[in-house]
């Protein structure tokens, strides 16, 4: 649900670690819920196979990212597994501004710039159902080496040591019913006092005048 012009959207922001299922949640997200856009981030990483410049990511090479760090065009910019990863501040801003709602997926480093910026935003943390299912699902992918891999599972266990700083946390085991969870979340987030308030102004004075 979009709300309009006068009436700020709201900005989720989603994490997790490498392995959690994190885009495939959001995709169907995205997939089923045309009231929220996607926050497409800048990064210095290759593409991997099948990603498109512009869908998946921005891809930029390194001066490139480091000239929009200097001029300050980043919302969130932090450097994960030797590569930069960057948000746009003017697009979210602009959005948010224009009453629509934004899902942004970032790691727990960019969140904590963001909520600084941005102390409404709707944190969501994804964590796997166990640390052995994680790493199956990271050498199921196909497309890393083991010692990447072992990086990864490293740096997640460092990552989901900063659960607590986000309001909602989904265990994805089954993937159907963390997607159920996941939307939940989003309405929710949407039916709260303060936001409903915004979007029916008229509506509760005319209730609550009597």
């Amino acid at each position: 649900m979009n709300g309009s012009a006068s009436t700020p959207g709201t900005l989720f922001v989603v994490a997790a670690p490498s392995g959690a299922g994190k885009t495939t949640l959001t995709r169907l997200l995205l997939e089923n819920d045309p009231g929220i856009h996607l926050s497409i981030s800048y990064t210095t990483r290759a593409p991997r196979p099948g990603e498109e410049n512009g869908k998946a990511y921005h891809f930029v090479d390194v001066p490139t990212f480091q000239a929009m760090i200097e001029r300050k065009e980043f919302l969130e910019w932090a450097e994960v597994h030797g590569n930069y990863y960057g948000t746009s501040r003017v697009w979210i801003e602009q959005e948010i501004a224009a009453g629509r709602d934004v899902l942004l997926e970032i790691d727990w480093q960019g969140a904590q710039q963001v909520r600084r910026l941005f102390p409404g935003c709707v944190g969501i943390f994804i964590l796997p159902p166990s640390t052995a299912e994680l790493a199956r699902r990271l050498t199921g992918r196909g497309t890393d080496s083991s010692e990447v891999i072992a990086r990864r599972l490293a740096a997640a266990r460092d990552e989901m040591r900063h659960v607590g700083e986000f309001d909602y946390v989904i265990i994805n085991n089954e993937l159907q019913v963390a997607f159920a969870d996941l939307a939940a979340v989003v309405r929710a987030a949407r039916l709260t006092n303060g936001r409903q308030v915004a979007r029916h102004g008229d509506l509760f004075a005319s209730l609550l005048e009597s």
